[in-house]
């Protein structure tokens, strides 16, 4: 057993005590990327631009020319995603939401990298975007700092470990996309061709979405209903106890198509100037990090007045089933059709301007009540699997952190 030493820092714990704790300005030159533009993106380009993202890799697009062609760890310094550690090598890009760490001696990045890994979600600061590691921040974040040669076998360990770790993470989130691509599949072909079999279809005049019933109408948004804004609501607004509120975060991050209860609170002092949502509004993502969050909506179907914060776009109307039409709303074809302002890579926007003309197919009532009873005991059940796969992915995660925690820290007999 290793005779372990107070690391001085309290979330840290105990470490060996042959261990040193080091500031990252101590072994790290510190950079930043540039900025890059979607425009300059190409799809012939070789090389990659890793940006704030963390989705593939944190791929942004390619290029046809690369700033760097070493190893070095980067890091996300802006948004929900800051402190995102990855360790690039090769030759590629970053973009100026993408801190750069480059040793100034012989290092083990594996090792190094695992133990930024571990201490990140610590540093973070609280910021209108999500969160911020800056450079001078990342400067002064400590880490521990073994003998090389442990460095090497804690790393060892951990990259057998993480690579079947990492494995089965794969297979469950490809499980967990066909799943998605199915409900999807689902929801188009019922909002487009309805339950009846039978029933005799017509040109929809939109070749997107080619075929519809022929007793259906193809209708603008503008014409059934009004477009309002949410407005002043942000996360410091935010409290346990007090009066239901949505945030344009909540829309793409805790609901599916509809809800009855909205999970964020604000206080009722904070609730008199907020434009409130009534049973039926139709609630769009004005804002959101990637482009497939924006425009996402949901039906609100509770009693309860409740309110809507900033980048929620109300949409509102009496004449239409609101389940049915939140469904239609998301569908494959009319996400297509959001028209979407980026605003820099951080941040992209949709507004009403974006939605009010876009045309969606409208069956009589009746069948609207049914489409939207059937899709919801069909997506309930897709629903379940899909929240039991990501339980299941989270339980993993949780255990790779725990085990990375206790490697790099000096705790494991290796």
């Amino acid at each position: 057993m290793k005779n372990l030493k107070n690391s001085g820092i309290e979330w840290l714990g105990e470490i060996p005590e042959h261990w040193e704790v080091v500031k990252i300005k101590h072994i790290f030159n510190i950079g930043r990327g540039r900025v890059i533009s979607q425009e300059e993106l190409d799809e012939n380009g070789n090389f990659p631009v890793y940006s704030s993202q963390t989705t593939n890799n944190g791929i942004l697009g390619y290029i046809k020319t690369y700033d760097f062609d070493c190893e070095q760890i980067t890091w996300t310094t802006d948004g929900v995603n800051a402190g995102t550690i990855f360790l690039r090598n090769g030759k590629y890009n970053c973009t100026n939401v993408c801190g750069i760490l480059k040793p100034r001696n012989n290092e083990n990045m594996s090792f190094l990298t695992y133990a930024l890994q571990n201490v990140t979600p610590y540093y973070k600061r609280p910021d209108t975007n999500g969160a911020k590691i800056m450079n001078n921040e990342m400067a002064n974040i400590q880490i521990v700092y073994p003998p090389l040669k442990e460095q090497e076998q804690i790393a060892n360990f951990l990259d057998e470990k993480c690579e079947k770790i990492q494995n089965f993470i794969e297979k469950k989130e490809k499980l967990l996309s066909l799943l998605q691509e199915q409900k999807q599949a689902l929801i188009d072909e019922t909002i487009t061709k309805g339950l009846d079999k039978n029933v005799k279809l017509k040109n929809s005049g939109i070749e997107w979405l080619g075929e519809i019933p022929e007793h259906w109408e193809m209708v603008r948004l503008a014409n059934f209903g009004i477009f309002l804004k949410g407005n002043g609501i942000s996360r410091q607004d935010l409290i346990e106890d007090g009066e239901p509120a949505i945030h344009y975060g909540d829309i793409y991050t805790k609901y599916e198509i509809s809800t009855t209860a909205l999970k964020s609170r604000i206080s009722t002092e904070t609730a008199q100037n907020i434009t409130s949502i009534h049973n039926g509004d139709i609630l769009f993502a004005g804002s959101g990090e990637t482009k497939e969050d924006i425009g996402k909506n949901i039906v609100y179907l509770g009693k309860e007045k409740a309110f809507a914060g900033g980048d929620v776009i109300i949409f509102r109307q009496k004449k239409n089933n609101a389940l049915f039409l939140s469904y239609a709303l998301n569908t494959k074809y009319v996400k297509s059709l959001k028209g979407i302002d980026s605003k820099g890579e951080i941040i992209v926007h949709i507004y009403a301007s974006n939605l009010k003309d876009i045309k969606i197919p409208i069956p009589p009532l009746k069948e609207q009540e049914q489409i939207a009873n059937f899709l919801d005991e069909k997506c309930e059940k897709i629903d379940s699997l899909i929240t039991k796969i990501k339980k299941q992915i989270e339980l993993i995660k949780e255990y790779k952190t725990t085990l990375i925690n206790e490697a790099v820290c000096g705790r494991m007999n290796l």
